[in-house]
């Protein structure tokens, strides 16, 4: 049986960046990852804009080049699917009936998107956008006009409008909720991006359920919403976020349920076991000390680099500022912090512009802050934030004093 001093299931952001990061702090045991595709590690977030333009070839997309991993002596070992884990054993079992043996086991599998379920969900011609295969069949499709239907008004959702906009394809974008970014962002940014959405030529169904899906010959052709409306749809893709895929580690016995819940370190309750990513559930500070499973390159990256640490005896507790980043049309979004709990919004800028920041207060202290276009705010706020700073709420509001020299005195 194949032993690995250091076994790290799935090949994404957290789990290279792991492998990586033991390498640069001078671990020399063996290494090797589990991946269940067929590719590389590579970035994902470039599939949504730049890659599906074309503008950006899947090789720029790779973590490292393949040479890395070999130099490196990081073993990877792809179509390797993990079904299960046996923690007292200290092995795993694959798809194909392979076992491999570990010291200590990084989880950073990431999730599986959410599909549709209505009635028509199976016909040709829908799609989720998660990885390079999504991608590609989506971008398949693209050499004709389409009429597009979202599903989801999230990041991804957005994203996917706002290129398919620039390819010169009609869009619809279905939100569920009373507003798109209702989950990450305050409203007053949902309505800019709604706005904007709106004047590029997307139509934006709010508070909208899909009910059903109608096809001819087996593709996609209408899009029926619970009201009744009938909407012509050649192409639909759903944005309606992951499911985290740890169902072997808690059928092995680790805690958690919507994610598996991980310590400071990114320890699971099972012993050698870490988890990073988006299927590791934290308590985060920046959350009100509440548990939270975060979807993010910086969360997935900052996890990996912690786990890496503990499992090489140099645990330092995880403590990294949450941030994100959306690029939509010729809009840049930047968000820091986790805006939950907030008591008071601070705008600063123009929304006319199109360059502002809206701080997110409570008791007087910053607690996140979103940005657009206004990279010098992101900068000057991303200290404040970490820090919980106090502002002068008036200096704050003007967008002639800098952020940094607004803190109350």
């Amino acid at each position: 049986m194949f032993t690995s001093d250091v076994l790290i299931v799935g090949g994404g952001q957290a789990g290279a960046t792991a492998a990586i990061t033991l390498r640069q702090i001078g671990f020399g045991g063996s290494v090797t990852i589990l991946e269940a595709t067929a590719d590389l590690p590579y970035e994902r977030p470039p599939l949504s804009k730049s890659y599906i333009l074309g503008k950006r070839n899947f090789e720029s997309n790779l973590i490292r080049p393949a040479r890395f991993w070999a130099e490196q002596k990081i073993s990877i070992f792809t179509n390797a699917a993990v079904i299960a884990i046996d923690p007292a054993r200290l092995q795993v079992t694959l798809t194909d009936g392979r076992v491999i043996g570990f010291g200590n086991l990084l989880w950073a599998a990431g999730g599986t998107p959410r599909r549709l379920t209505c009635p028509g969900a199976k016909l040709s011609g829908i799609f989720t956008l998660h990885d390079k295969l999504d991608a590609d069949a989506i971008a398949a499709r693209l050499g004709a006009p389409r009429r597009a239907v979202i599903v989801g008004g999230g990041y991804i959702g957005l994203e996917m409008a706002s290129v398919l906009r620039k390819l010169g394809h009609h869009v619809t974008v279905l939100e569920a909720q009373e507003r798109v970014l209702a989950r990450v962002a305050g409203e007053t940014l949902s309505r800019f991006v709604e706005t904007e959405h709106r004047a590029h030529g997307v139509e934006v169904f709010l508070n909208a359920q899909l009910r059903e899906l109608h096809g001819t010959n087996g593709e996609v052709t209408t899009a029926v919403l619970a009201d009744g409306r009938e909407l012509p749809a050649d192409l639909v893709v759903a944005g309606i976020g992951i499911t985290p895929l740890v169902a072997p580690l808690l059928e092995a016995g680790a805690a958690g349920g919507n994610g598996v819940e991980v310590d400071e370190f990114c320890a699971t309750s099972l012993p050698g076991i870490y988890a990073a990513g988006d299927g590791a559930r934290h308590r985060n500070r920046f959350a009100l000390n509440e548990w939270v499973r975060l979807e993010s390159v910086q969360n997935a990256t900052d996890q990996a680099i912690t786990a890496a640490h503990a499992i090489a005896g140099q645990s330092k507790p995880y403590a990294a500022l949450p941030w994100f980043w959306s690029n939509q049309y010729d809009l840049r979004l930047q968000s820091a912090g986790l805006n939950m709990g907030h008591d008071t919004t601070l705008l600063r800028g123009d929304l006319a512009a199109r360059s502002f920041s809206i701080l997110y207060l409570k008791e007087g202290k910053v607690i996140a802050l979103d940005c657009v276009n206004c990279t010098k705010d992101y900068a000057a706020g991303k200290p404040l934030v970490l820090n919980h700073a106090r502002l002068d709420v008036v200096r704050a509001s003007d967008n002639n004093i800098p952020l940094k020299e607004a803190l109350a005195s």
